[in-house]
């Protein structure tokens, strides 16, 4: 296997690969300390039956996946999951030696019109009682009818957030009722927009189902990029205990959710790792944001990036 410097991975970086011994599904994969790398099946591996684009992430070296009903053929938040799809999930990702992180359960929590959020929360149900005590990656959502990923200025409305709020209050319940954990995403274009924002509403829900999902290229506001350390200082001081899930993708500019691969941007991984260690954070870093083609390299990163974290 060889590597080659570039701004991807760089010579520093290839010779803290060199010293775990090339083996980075090896000493690092197996270290309970240290976050286990995973991908959104989805995102990245867009076509194929459900097994193919296992069998992809299983040759690219990765533990785990966060799947989606997407990956078997239905949408993303169907009214209803076949008995029998819960456990070809498991099956198949058991055989090829994976675990299941999280599951897809995004919907627009504090959409205007209140009919589409009680769609939302009754597919969520569905969702929940399908995969019982399992992580359900969610996010807040916009006041944008079209798109919960679409900035909107009533985002910052006292109704928006009561409605959100609301919507999670429910949403949490059903977590509760199905033993699982919500993991929600601050996200700089939805109404929890922040880490601060995020600790909010924490507090104001009060439930041990409601967790985070921590991904760093989506909390940066315009003009805040030059002071990357401390917003991830704050965010970690903040929200750092309750992180379940970690997001690993990359960003080259502040006022968006970033969409650019891992490594390709201005993240400062180093920074981003460290916290994640100092919280004694030891889940599930998930890529996404990335082509099939970029898998290998972005593995390649975490790795040298994780040896130097740990100092092998």
């Amino acid at each position: 296997m060889q590597f080659i410097e570039s701004k991807f991975v760089s010579r520093r970086d290839i010779l803290a690969l060199a010293g775990v011994g090339m083996i980075g599904s090896g000493l690092l994969a197996t270290d309970p300390a240290l976050p286990q790398i995973g991908i959104l099946v989805s995102t990245t591996y867009t076509t194929g039956t459900l097994e193919e684009r296992l069998d992809e992430v299983k040759a690219h070296g990765l533990a785990c996946v966060q799947v989606s009903m997407g990956c078997a053929g239905l949408p993303e938040m169907p009214d209803a999951i076949p008995g029998g799809l819960p456990e070809r999930f498991r099956k198949e990702t058991a055989a090829r030696g994976l675990k299941i992180a999280s599951v897809q359960g995004t919907f627009n929590m504090c959409h205007p019109d209140a009919e589409q959020r009680r769609v939302g929360l009754r597919r969520l149900r569905v969702l929940a009682e399908a995969f019982p005590q399992m992580p359900i990656h969610i996010c807040t959502g916009t006041r944008d009818e079209k798109s919960m990923w679409r900035k909107h200025p009533e985002n910052q409305s006292a109704e928006a957030w009561r409605d959100m709020a609301a919507c999670i209050r429910e949403a949490a319940e059903i977590a509760r009722q199905t033993k699982s954990v919500l993991a929600f995403e601050p996200e700089v274009n939805n109404i929890v927009d922040s880490a601060q924002k995020a600790r909010q509403i924490m507090d104001e829900i009060g439930s041990a189902h409601l967790k985070v999902t921590m991904d760093p290229a989506n909390i940066f506001p315009a003009g805040t990029l030059p002071r990357m350390k401390e917003i991830l200082e704050e965010a970690f001081s903040l929200v750092g205990r309750d992180i379940v899930l970690a997001h690993a993708k990359d960003l080259d500019h502040d006022g968006d959710a970033g969409h650019k691969a891992a490594g390709e941007g201005l993240m400062d991984y180093e920074l981003y790792l460290r916290l994640l260690r100092a919280h004694r954070f030891n889940g599930p870093l998930l890529l996404h944001g990335l082509s099939r083609a970029q898998v290998p390299g972005c593995v390649a990163f975490l790795r040298a990036k994780l040896a130097r974290v740990v100092g092998v």
